[in-house]
């Protein structure tokens, strides 16, 4: 008899490799905090929400509606096909699933799912940084960053790990506001089956010894919350930002970048919506947002 889940795992998926990867990783996260995970896939056809006057021209669009539905069925089962086979074979943990097909703009669909179901995260796949060709599943993970009230995990096809419990740093970035201790809180709740070096960052255009006091006052105000859980602090230079953030990445053996979404965050007063998309396109470092 199947368990009664209470917690699910959203994974908008587009079929590609990469949407496979977040799969994975949703399968093992959601094995390891007991929840059941929703695969989901939105289609958009455009459609007359009335008969038009010519009964030719209604037909063919009926038509096409048909087929572009008919294709995205069959393109999900065969999903869920492999996804069965991945848990047959033991590759993947056997969480229970269930796969749902929408008519809409993704980015919509994927919002209004979560505003229904409230899952503890969000995990979606997108292209690593050396991708030249056009990545739609990116640009709508930036749109549902944006917007989504939920935990949020965008993973880079390129990125090593499978399983959460594999990461060992994260970084999360403030931009010392009150709703950033509640984010930071939240993130441990979410991770807290993992042991995790946290590192606090803070981007300035301007780095001086106040912001330097400032995080060290948030970290020993986690420290003392979470006694065994090591934290560190880092001022980072906003000028250039992607370049300063991956050396800083590369310096501390960072696996996952976590800010948080609410307004007038460190997205809304440096990461503008083209530095956030930019922060999904060219790096192959996960993005975990935390809206708060």
């Amino acid at each position: 008899m199947e368990e009664n889940y209470t917690k699910n795992i959203l994974i908008p998926v587009d079929f590609s490799e990469y949407s496979l990867y977040a799969c994975e990783l949703g399968f093992n996260y959601a094995h390891d905090i007991g929840a059941q995970v929703d695969i989901l896939h939105a289609f958009y056809t455009f459609q007359f929400p009335v008969p038009l006057v010519f009964g030719e021209h209604s037909q063919i669009k009926e038509e096409e509606f048909v087929q572009i539905r008919k294709k995205a069925t069959e393109d999900l089962d065969k999903f869920a096909a492999l996804v069965k086979e991945k848990i047959s074979n033991n590759q993947w943990p056997d969480v229970p699933y269930h796969c749902f097909l929408r008519n809409g703009l993704p980015e919509e669909e994927i919002v209004n799912y979560c505003n229904k179901t409230k899952p503890e995260m969000v995990i979606m796949g997108t292209r690593g940084k050396n991708r030249k060709d056009v990545d739609l599943i990116g640009s709508v993970t930036a749109e549902v960053i944006e917007n989504v009230k939920v935990p949020m995990l965008a993973i880079p096809e390129n990125t090593p790990f499978r399983n959460l419990s594999q990461v060992k740093k994260v970084a999360f970035g403030t931009s010392f506001g009150p709703q950033d201790l509640v984010a930071f809180d939240n993130l441990f709740k979410l991770l807290k089956s993992y042991p995790i070096e946290y590192y606090l960052f803070h981007l300035t255009h301007q780095p001086n010894v106040w912001n330097e006091i400032k995080l060290a006052g948030i970290k020993d105000y986690f420290q003392k919350q979470y006694p065994d859980i090591p934290i560190n602090y880092r001022v980072i230079n906003a000028d250039d930002l992607v370049l300063n953030i991956e050396n800083f990445v590369c310096d501390e053996a960072i696996d996952i970048i976590s800010l948080t979404t609410y307004k007038r965050s460190i997205f809304a007063r440096i990461f503008s919506p083209g530095v956030a998309r930019k922060m999904l396109f060219h790096t192959d470092t996960p993005l975990l947002a935390m809206y708060c």
